[in-house]
């Protein structure tokens, strides 16, 4: 009786009460179609490993990844080095452990300050339209014009090689294709009768945009996101590859590529495993991506 008389009497009880169901309901359906999805879990898990290996990698590597064995160089994979060694006698194994935190966390910083600005700009261009728009489509265009590659390589080659500029570099080709996205999901999400009945009750811009709008624009930006980290990682390892990133002497994959380049013939296993290292995340991270666009899309079953 005493839940039914609050339940009556307080709407604000009342409402809580039946939202807490349907948010947890939802998150149990997105969970269920999400695991139909075997391709998607398996990518997932895969992340999700990759993640653990950034955060744990350098506690359990079983070699030092700077120590040079001069007495081991250039050894194929063996009981003692599962991965063989480089030119140097270094434990390939190792280092590539180490080096999935640095590039990682050049992909996951590029990328998140690229959606960052870009969310910004898709926003303010979709909600205020006009000069702003222009100014922010326009500037995209011109952006989109150029191979992302080669953008990022014009960046670096401005401000200098370096690993914060590899960041700065992905960063900007990332940021137009956010801006694009975001500012399509606001002017479908704007004209939704919630936001004429907010513009109603006298809620200010920000208040809209962030708290309405930008809510609405979360699905399409979580799936883009999650792509472009393996489209950032793709990059980045190019850009070291190519001498614009990463020191040769550290562990990232692009540059152990590049280091490694000299000795296809004579020790192929130094390009084979950073190779497969880095084709294996970035189609873990595109599968991830497709598998939450099917999941979170009302139109597939």
């Amino acid at each position: 009786m005493a839940d039914k008389e609050i339940k009556t009497t307080s709407a604000g009880g009342s409402y809580e009460a039946e939202e807490l169901p349907k948010a947890q309901s939802k998150v149990k359906e997105f969970v269920k179609k999400f695991l139909r999805r075997k391709t998607a879990v398996i990518a997932l898990v895969f992340v999700v490993l990759m993640i653990l290996v950034a955060i744990f990698g350098p506690y359990i590597a079983p070699y030092d990844p700077a120590a040079p064995d001069y007495t081991a160089m250039l050894q194929g994979p063996s009981a003692a080095h599962w991965w063989g060694t480089d030119e140097f006698g270094r434990d390939v194994f190792s280092r590539l452990l180490v080096g999935t935190r640095l590039s990682l966390s050049v992909a996951l910083a590029s990328v998140i300050i690229g959606t960052v600005i870009g969310t910004v700009l898709g926003l303010l261009a979709g909600y205020y339209g006009g000069i702003i728009e222009s100014i922010v489509m326009r500037g995209s265009d011109i952006l989109f014009s150029f191979p992302d590659i080669l953008l990022a390589i014009a960046v670096v080659a401005i401000i200098g090689p370096g690993v914060v500029n590899i960041v700065i570099a992905v960063a900007v080709f990332t940021v137009p294709s956010v801006a694009r996205l975001a500012r399509s999901a606001t002017l479908t999400v704007k004209e939704s009768l919630y936001i004429e009945v907010a513009r109603s009750l006298g809620c200010k811009d920000w208040r809209i945009l962030w708290v309405h709008i930008f809510p609405g624009t979360l699905q399409s930006l979580i799936v883009n996101f999650t792509m472009r980290i393996g489209t950032a990682i793709l990059a980045a390892a190019s850009l070291s590859f190519l001498g614009f990133g990463a020191n040769v002497t550290e562990p990232e994959w692009g540059a152990m590529l590049s280091q490694s380049r000299n000795y296809m013939t004579t020790a192929p296993h130094l390009v084979l495993f950073p190779g497969l290292l880095i084709f294996l995340t970035v189609l873990a991270f595109n599968l991830l991506g497709d598998g939450l666009r099917d999941t979170l899309d009302p139109k597939m079953k």
